[in-house]
Order: C-alpha cells, then sequence, then structure tokens
C-alpha cells in the first residue's frame, strides 16, 4: 500500500475546520484533524508546502518512521502549527492503518481498558445564580462533571461565558476582540461561586474550573487554597504554563488538584511537571500534540508519576479530533476524564459521526479506523471565514493573557 494523494479540506460550518485526508492506491483512505484556532491557514501552508509531498509514496502502515520524518527530520522543532500537522497527518495514518486491518483503532493501541468515557460539560451564567442553574441544567442532563464559570462583577466580558445564551464561541470574525480583566475581581469572586454551587447541589457532581493562564503563581495559590474545601475535580490553567516550576508554589500550599496542557505539543513543555508530580491531568489534545504516537509516549511517561489524561475537547476542534481522543481514552489505562462541547447541527452535516453520548458518558462504537467521515460536497457550501481569538488587557490598558 502506498500513499497517492493528499487533500486539505478547509470549511466553515458555523466555524472554521480543516481536514487533512490521506488516499492511498487501494481506496482506502484516513481522516486527520488539522485545526489550530484562528491560524488554520498557517498549518494549511505548513502542510502543503512542506510535508503532503513528502508523503507522496510513503507506506502509510509505517507510522512511527513517518512521525519522527517530520519531527526530527524537519530539523525546525515544536511548535503549535508543525505539531498540528504533525498531528494530522498521524490521525489520518491510524484511520488507514484500523480500516485496512478492518478494526476500530482502540485496538491497534492496547484494546479497551474502559466501557465508556467519562466527560464533563460546561455550564456559565452571567452570574452566581444564573451558573449555579446552568449547573442545574447539565446535572438535569445526566453529566456527572461539569466545567462551571462566571460572570465577574464589574467586568463587561469573562472567559467562558456567552453573552447573547448561544453556545461560547470565544473567535469572532474580523480583527481581535478586546477584553478587560481584573484579576483581584476574579480571585473574589470565584470561590463564593463554587461555595454556592457546593451548598445547592452537595459533594456528589465533579465541579471543574479553567483559569486560564490569568493568575501569578502566589495568586493561584491563594484560589487554590481558598476552593480546597470545595473539593473540584480540577483547577484548569492556574497559571501560563511556560515556566514549570512556577507550580511548585502553587503544589506547595494546596491539595486542589491541577490541570493544564490545552496549549502544548510536546512532552519537552511537560517534563518538569511530570517528574516533580506538579499536576494531576495532561490536557494537551492530540490535534495539537503529535498525534496518538506521541501521546501514547506522554500518557506512559505521565503514568509513572501518577497523573492522568483529560483531553482539551471544545468546539473549535473537529468532530476527527475528538473520535481519535475517544479511542485513545478507551486503551490508556490513565485516562481521567474527556472535556465534552457538542458541536452545532451543521457541524454534522459536514462530519458523520460514530459516538454519542449517554447517561454522563460518550461511547465510541467499533467502526474500522477512527469512525468518522467527512461529506466534501456539503464541505464546499460553507467556505473558510477568518477568525482571530480575542484578547485581553488589564483595566490600565495592558495587555494581558487572554
Amino acid at each position: 500500500m502506498k500513499i497517492t494523494e493528499v487533500k486539505l479540506i478547509l470549511c466553515s460550518p458555523s466555524r472554521n475546520f480543516l481536514t487533512l485526508k490521506i488516499i492511498t492506491d487501494q481506496g482506502v483512505y484516513g481522516l486527520g484533524d488539522a485545526t489550530l484556532n484562528g491560524r488554520e491557514k498557517a498549518v494549511a501552508t505548513y502542510l502543503e508546502e512542506y510535508c503532503i509531498p513528502c508523503l507522496i509514496g510513503k507506506d502509510p502502515f509505517q507510522i512511527e518512521d513517518i512521525w519522527h520524518y517530520f519531527y526530527v527530520g524537519a530539523y525546525w522543532r515544536r511548535g503549535p502549527v508543525k505539531m498540528t500537522a504533525i498531528s494530522a497527518i498521524d490521525m489520518a495514518l491510524w484511520d488507514i492503518k484500523g480500516k485496512a486491518l478492518n478494526i476500530p483503532v482502540y485496538n491497534l493501541i492496547g484494546g479497551k481498558s474502559r466501557q465508556k468515557i467519562l466527560v464533563y460539560a460546561h455550564a456559565e451564567g452571567k452570574d452566581i445564580e444564573e451558573t449555579v442553574d446552568r449547573v442545574g441544567a447539565k446535572i438535569d442532563q445526566g453529566f456527572l462533571a461539569i466545567r462551571a464559570q462566571s460572570g465577574i462583577p464589574g467586568l463587561e466580558d469573562t472567559y467562558g461565558v456567552s453573552r447573547n445564551n448561544a453556545p461560547y464561541e470565544p473567535a469572532v470574525r474580523g480583527n481581535p476582540k478586546e477584553s478587560i480583566w481584573d484579576t483581584d475581581k476574579y480571585l473574589n469572586h470565584i470561590p463564593r461561586l463554587f461555595k454556592r454551587l457546593r451548598e445547592v447541589y452537595g459533594d456528589d457532581i465533579h465541579l471543574l474550573h479553567d483559569a486560564h493562564h490569568r493568575c501569578t503563581p502566589v495568586e493561584a495559590a491563594r484560589l487554590a487554597r481558598e476552593l480546597e474545601s470545595c473539593h473540584l475535580f480540577w483547577l484548569e490553567d492556574a497559571v501560563r504554563g511556560e515556566l514549570q516550576e512556577g507550580y511548585r508554589l502553587i503544589r506547595s500550599h494546596s491539595t486542589t488538584p491541577l490541570a493544564i496542557g490545552e496549549v502544548f505539543n510536546t512532552i519537552y513543555d511537560l517534563t518538569t511537571f511530570i517528574t516533580e508530580q506538579l499536576i494531576d491531568y495532561i490536557r494537551m489534545p492530540i490535534v495539537h500534540g503529535g498525534g496518538l504516537t506521541h501521546l501514547l509516549k506522554v500518557a506512559a511517561m505521565a503514568s509513572v508519576y501518577h497523573i492522568r489524561t483529560g483531553f482539551h475537547g471544545a468546539t473549535d476542534l473537529s468532530p476527527v479530533n475528538l473520535a481519535a481522543s475517544l479511542h485513545f481514552d478507551l486503551a490508556v489505562n490513565n485516562f481521567g476524564i474527556q472535556e465534552y462541547m457538542p458541536h452545532q447541527p451543521l457541524v454534522h452535516e459536514v462530519f458523520k459521526i460514530n459516538y454519542e453520548y449517554r447517561d454522563g458518558h460518550l461511547h465510541i462504537d467499533d467502526t474500522p479506523g477512527l469512525g468518522v467521515d467527512i461529506d466534501e460536497e456539503v464541505a464546499k457550501k460553507h467556505p473558510y471565514q477568518r477568525a482571530y481569538l480575542p484578547m485581553n488587557r488589564k483595566m490600565d490598558g495592558t495587555v494581558f493573557h487572554w
């Protein structure tokens, strides 16, 4: 079997997605998600100019060798654009191998370690009481784990909170939207939210929260400590992770579980976090973290240090990535939880899925390969539209972390 053709499908059914399609001389093809929110065309160019010409003629079964060909062989390593391109190739190759062998991908990477995949939903409101109501609605839908975000008094916009009751989508058409931020207001507000949630719903429901990289280590230590009595499943991205050592201070002051990695793309972003046990969950997604081939190594290393997976799974990633994540989640022993934001109905007119939500869990069938397909003709009806993620400024105008 040889690779004879590679396509890129860039479309926007309610939001932008970039899909890689690798086709073989035996007619078997595989799909990979290459979406990088707000930078889709950068990945498309990298694939078109530097990867696709080198894929033609290769044996798609040689996944490990092809991974190193594009990571090591290119000399310039790491970075979100390059690693998203490699991830898409890797996903598509696993999809091809599963289809060719007539077996689902989870059986190629170890088989089932569990029968269903625990997921967490998102709930948010303009204030504490609206967030409490939204959490209750998710509980009514059967969710056992819920990420709660709330508007902050005195701030017009807050990460994770929709302003018009529509599904939260931060990427906007045109130039980046600017928001105003104040960490002190945030630190005073969030403990009140979670104390109220525990008052209303008790201790059985898993509660999560995303700080979205906006605290310093000492601020994050304060927040994590104040949230200890609320028994969070995790506090996510409390501090931006480029300086891994910054988490030592948080860890020394609190037992609140910590998660990070949504913006990471290689194991080298995580070595200190793992070996010093500074985190409890790795969030690096398959689509940005080098594909299944690389994440299997990351999960194996993490398992030695009692760290579990909790992959990013927002709607800025396509159903192809979610399917790949579910195969991975089924197979690895140190799975923790999977983020789940349902895509808009229009997305499912383009992508045909083989997974479903039931009773707080996702279930995926035994279709060979990844099990997700794309309708290229429908995709053409939804052309790409340039969009950017927002940016933040402090109240004095200083550019800050979004």
